[in-house]
């Protein structure tokens, strides 16, 4: 039998696409604010407080670890203590905090590191809870829930797209007008200003998800407990300044992080049900590959946006022809910008796909997810081909990301998708949150190997400094390809581990239905 935070509660008087769009909208405006934080941050490190490279992406690095480590106790307060909703609005509202203290006009690192430990505070609570209402609303319908989530995913970039071509624009803006540096502050407080609409525009259709959320969504909030989980995220906002200024201190955290993922995920197989069991090992072997894509993510705000600003040529020409100049954050901008134009395409192909009992397992899309993105990485590593004077056309960055975000959308777009299939909804809020902290773990070796790349400040020869980019690109294409041939050689097992999922979920509906028959015939 099911427990109340198990379902959805009640029966939703609204259709389930104004549900979904509402989580959708706050989570597009949430991640306006990240995204467009993101954009500049390395920057700011580098050429506002003078970091070098290899500091400024093992800080921003092991602070994505932390964004993506914090969700696996925000789903747990969002399942067990304060209700889903209730904890996606309160981290939102942390997150505005901390985007208005990165906002203030100062250049003492420890101010700076304590606005990143808010930010990391205020996803935690948000990030697996707007997830897991996803699942809530779709619950049962596998296809539906692939399409689901690549719409959702598509979401996420539409508020990326606008702020990373925003707030690199608005740094400079107000630094030519004012100077003072106070351009990059300027761009912090429009992140701030995103999330703050996003709460306005949930507040205006809360309505639609009222049936929805977990069982403490159903009582008045436990004034004692919000007053802990307070406490607690403030105690979690001190130690996460104490990670980012000691890099000893986050290499511990991390693996240690990893050490403990693995063995909650093998726990979680010995003592689950039999029934359950195949489901886990196929969500465990997925997070894995999910761990190796990461890696290559986070070279998009390291490695990738370093090699933006020192060795592309920002002007887009054609035939000689100049058509605009962007600012080097702003290429960022170029992957969300390829997610949506590939979101609706995967979303139709998935739904097309399940209708005529043609669709690829989640195992082989990763496989192919893997494939892509060894091309993209390729593209980049080919870049010197194109230089001139040390400097690389705009076109490779535009074709390099388009094949980054189609590998992107097939990997890290159904990593939520695959744990509401293969997960028992009773762990559904905290294996997304362990989903995020394998996640967190690969961002921070993400910038251990975009060091591999760190340019010495004394190193100015632009011919010099271009093959170490593309010397690091063309081993991460041959990476993305072993990864590539791992997935494939998995695809049997993972195949046998679906079966034998699905096998057990349609034998127990199947009981259950029996059961709703025999209670009707009473009746």
């Amino acid at each position: 039998m099911l427990e109340a935070s198990d379902m959805t509660i009640g029966t939703a008087p609204v259709s389930k696409t104004h549900s979904f769009m509402t989580v959708s909208l706050i989570e597009l405006w949430e991640r306006f604010g990240y995204y467009g934080m993101q954009a500049l941050i390395v920057y700011f490190m580098v050429q506002r407080l003078g970091f070098d490279d290899s500091r400024a992406n093992l800080v921003w690095s092991a602070c994505a670890a932390l964004i993506y480590v914090s969700p696996a106790i925000g789903g747990w307060v969002g399942d067990k203590i304060l209700g889903t909703k209730r904890t996606m609005l309160l981290g939102a509202g942390i997150l505005s905090l901390g985007y208005a203290l990165m906002a203030v006009p100062t250049e003492n690192t420890w101010f700076m590191f304590s606005a990143l430990g808010v930010i990391v505070v205020g996803n935690g609570l948000f990030k697996p809870n707007a997830g897991n209402l996803v699942r809530k609303i779709y619950e049962g319908d596998d296809s539906k829930i692939d399409s689901a989530f690549t719409i959702y995913y598509m979401a996420v970039n539409v508020g990326s797209t606008f702020s990373m071509l925003l707030t690199p624009w608005i740094k400079d803006y107000v630094n030519a007008q004012y100077g003072n540096e106070f351009g990059w502050h300027a761009a912090f407080a429009v992140c701030c200003v995103g999330i703050l609409v996003g709460l306005g525009n949930y507040a205006l259709m809360r309505k639609s998800l009222v049936h929805y959320g977990s069982e403490p969504d159903t009582r008045p909030v436990n004034k004692k407990s919000l007053a802990i989980v307070l406490a607690l995220s403030a105690l979690s906002v001190v130690a996460s300044a104490i990670i980012l200024e000691y890099e000893a201190v986050a290499r511990v955290f991390v693996y240690a992080a990893g050490v403990a993922v693995l063995a909650i995920f093998f726990h979680l197989i010995r003592t689950s049900e039999t029934s359950e069991r195949a489901g886990l090992i196929a969500a465990l072997i997925l997070t894995v590959q999910t761990v190796f894509f990461f890696i290559f993510y986070q070279q998009m705000s390291t490695s990738l946006a370093l090699f933006a600003l020192r060795k592309v040529d920002w002007d887009f020409q054609i035939f000689g022809t100049h058509l605009w100049t962007w600012s080097p954050a702003q290429f960022q901008a170029l992957n969300p910008l390829w997610i949506m134009v590939l979101s609706p395409i995967l979303a139709w192909s998935y739904s097309w796909a399940g209708r005529n009992d043609k669709d690829f397992s989640i195992a082989a899309k990763f496989a192919l997810g893997f494939a892509v993105v060894a091309i993209g990485f390729f593209i980049y590593g080919f870049a010197g081909q194109f230089a001139v004077n040390g400097k690389t056309s705009s076109w490779i960055m535009i074709w390099g990301y388009a094949s980054y975000s189609l590998g992107e959308l097939l990997v890290s777009g159904l990593g939520l998708a695959m744990i509401a299939r293969y997960v028992p909804a009773r762990m559904g809020g905290f294996m997304m949150g362990a989903y995020f902290v394998a996640s967190g773990i690969s961002q921070y070796l993400g910038g251990v190997v975009a060091n591999f790349a760190s340019v010495p400040k004394d190193l100015v020869d632009p011919l010099q400094t271009l093959p170490v980019y593309t010397s690091l690109f063309n081993k991460l294409g041959i990476a993305a390809v072993v990864c590539t041939f791992i997935a494939l050689a998995v695809l049997p097992l993972m195949r046998r581990l679906t079966e034998t999922h699905h096998s057990h979920n349609n034998t127990e509906n199947e009981s259950a239905a029996a059961s709703l028959r025999d209670v009707k015939a009473e009746q």
